[in-house]
């Protein structure tokens, strides 16, 4: 099985050479991304595809249920590299309707270590749960519970200090709220788009449930 993902991925590198022989150096000279993208670690969410970007388009950082919590070192080295050396100008919190991750949260059941990694996730549906109690099928309560979870996700972002710091020194980045579908391979923008700390503060103001 992996000797068949080696042989995939001589496919794939002569492909890309047979299209376009400059495309490794250009690569190997540097990493220019315009975006982040802050995803679920789901196998069925593969960031670059969804967007059709080849490598070197897109800095990624994936964790189980899309989480950008303030107190998670790996999360926030990302986020620092991408805003002061990458210099991105947009920022992605995407998550993805049927996520394994939300759905285990709100189970009410004991799942081990996982379970204080998801905890933000509960608080999230404790702090909206007259919302949530509008979707009586299951289903459609943990889809509203993902596009929750993203508006919270885009929130903590914009708290951070380093994308505080960005929008003090007039560098240009935006924050967006996505919710990806697996059914269709279609991305839902939620409508969300914050650029500085004036637009911040008013999407933490204006009614947006986060």
């Amino acid at each position: 099985m992996v000797d068949n993902l080696i042989e995939n991925n001589r496919r794939w590198a002569a492909g890309k050479i047979k299209a376009d022989p400059g495309f490794f150096k250009r690569l190997e000279a540097q990493q220019s991304p315009q975006y982040l993208w802050i995803g679920c670690s789901d196998s069925r969410v593969p960031a670059n595809e969804i967007v059709n970007l080849d490598p070197g388009e897109l800095f990624v950082h994936r964790n189980v249920a899309n989480l950008a919590p303030p107190q998670d070192a790996n999360y926030l080295s990302v986020l620092q590299y991408a805003v002061e050396v990458l210099k991105v100008r947009h920022i992605m919190c995407v998550g993805h309707y049927g996520c394994g991750g939300i759905a285990t949260a709100v189970d009410g059941r004991r799942h081990g270590l996982i379970d204080h990694w998801l905890h933000p996730i509960r608080e999230v549906a404790r702090e909206h749960k007259e919302d949530l109690a509008r979707y009586t099928e299951g289903r459609s309560r943990l889809d509203r519970l993902c596009e929750l979870n993203v508006l919270r996700q885009v929130r903590n972002v914009g708290a951070d200090v380093f994308v505080q710091d960005a929008w003090a020194a007039g560098q240009e980045l935006t924050l967006h709220g996505w919710v990806y579908s697996i059914a269709n391979g279609l991305v839902t923008d939620l409508g969300v788009s914050v650029s500085g700390q004036a637009d911040y503060e008013a999407f933490v103001a204006d009614g947006k449930p986060v």
